[in-house]
């Protein structure tokens, strides 16, 4: 058992707590490495067909709420810092700033999903912009896809994008505050230390792995009428 880690449990395949500490580093990023592989197939697919409908992915990208979008940004920027802290605070083995900081960025990634659960998804639904649920755009949102010209199939291949690359990030969302919910309960019982933060770390780089595809996900989806 490593001198550095000397109250860590080291599993029996491990030869010391810091051989341990870099092997679960290491997973994490090959894990994340398959995420960036798949994630980069969705982008891909989306530019290629945003190249050839413009019209349509521009239309599309107007059914949006870019203040609501902007509102999520922020939110998960600060859960990026208030997750940083967390990962700081097991570092130091400060366990009611640990569990304050994760119960912080849990109540952000909540926010982040109930907003865009019942402000997006729930309204498109209302609206009849969700595609698969009888899509057809009506009033102003019909009148400005007329003015661009861009044919209805074009614009509902825009929201299949949006509701895929939004859904599959939510998706994503929902496993890291199963996963904050583990670790604050954790906390809570004292089995996080400032020897064991390893735990704290790893969670920490799949939650700003996520936060950083949001902002990607922003710009391409909701501001098309800007970027272009």
């Amino acid at each position: 058992m490593s001198d550095a880690h000397p109250h860590v449990a080291v599993a029996e395949q491990f030869d010391d707590a810091e051989q341990q500490h870099e092997a679960a580093g290491l997973g994490m990023w090959i894990f994340l490495a398959t995420e960036i592989m798949f994630f980069g197939g969705l982008f891909a697919s989306y530019t290629i067909y945003r190249n050839l409908y413009p019209a349509g992915f521009l239309a599309g990208s107007g059914l949006l709420n870019a203040k609501i979008g902007a509102f999520n940004t922020v939110v998960l920027i600060t859960s990026s810092l208030t997750m940083a802290m967390a990962v700081h605070s097991a570092q130091l083995g400060r366990r009611k700033a640990l569990i304050g900081f994760l119960f912080l960025t849990l109540l952000l990634g909540l926010t982040f999903v109930g907003v865009k659960l019942y402000f997006e998804w729930y309204h498109d639904y209302l609206t009849h912009v969700a595609p698969g649920f009888g899509f057809h755009p009506e009033g102003a949102d019909l009148a400005r896809i007329h003015a661009l010209h861009a044919p209805l199939s074009a614009v509902e291949l825009f929201m299949c994008f949006y509701f895929l690359m939004t859904g599959v990030h939510a998706l994503h969302m929902v496993v890291g505050v199963g996963i904050l919910t583990v670790l604050i309960v954790k906390a809570w019982r004292g089995r996080i230390t400032r020897e064991s933060h390893n735990i704290v770390e790893m969670a920490g780089l799949y939650w700003h792995f996520v936060d950083i595809i949001w902002i990607f996900l922003f710009p391409l989806l909701y501001l098309l009428g800007v970027t272009r």
